[in-house]
């Protein structure tokens, strides 16, 4: 079987990586340039989060361009799917559930409860995503740093 599919992404990732870190900015600013593209990526913002982050790039000097765009590969569209179901789940631990439908059956004809329990949860993991995603760019800067030097 191929794995192809899954090591160029992974390289690609791991690539854009080096070069973030590899740039003249402390590492404070590319840890938090890779957090603010993971709490952007992760919210639904049906494709305005690019030019969120492009605006912010050019708009912010402590903006790492390749750190957004690492973040944006890390949440690709096959990553984004369990972020919406695990939105969903904690949405509903935290509001109830919907009335009347079960876990398995809940669809779009349950409209305004579905998305508000989407988009409660979708706030709080990308809120949980962007902490992790800074301390995990924070530290790797850091030890590529110190390897460099």
């Amino acid at each position: 079987m191929n794995s192809s599919w899954v090591t160029r992404p992974v390289l690609r990732v791991r690539s854009a990586f080096r070069v973030a870190f590899t740039e003249d900015h402390p590492p404070q600013w590319i840890a938090s340039s890779f957090a603010l593209g993971i709490f952007v990526t992760a919210l639904p913002t049906l494709g305005a989060g690019l030019p969120v982050l492009a605006w912010a790039s050019h708009r912010f000097v402590w903006a790492n361009k390749v750190a957004f765009v690492a973040a944006v590969a890390v949440l690709n569209p096959l990553v984004k799917s369990g972020v919406y179901a695990g939105s969903l789940l904690i949405g509903i631990q935290l509001l109830g559930p919907i009335s009347g439908s079960s876990n398995v059956d809940i669809g779009l004809d349950a409209g305004a409860d579905v998305l508000v329990r989407l988009l409660v949860g979708n706030v709080i993991l990308a809120v949980a995503l962007m902490i992790v995603g800074y301390a995990v760019a924070y530290r790797t800067a850091h030890a590529v740093r110190r390897r460099r030097l």
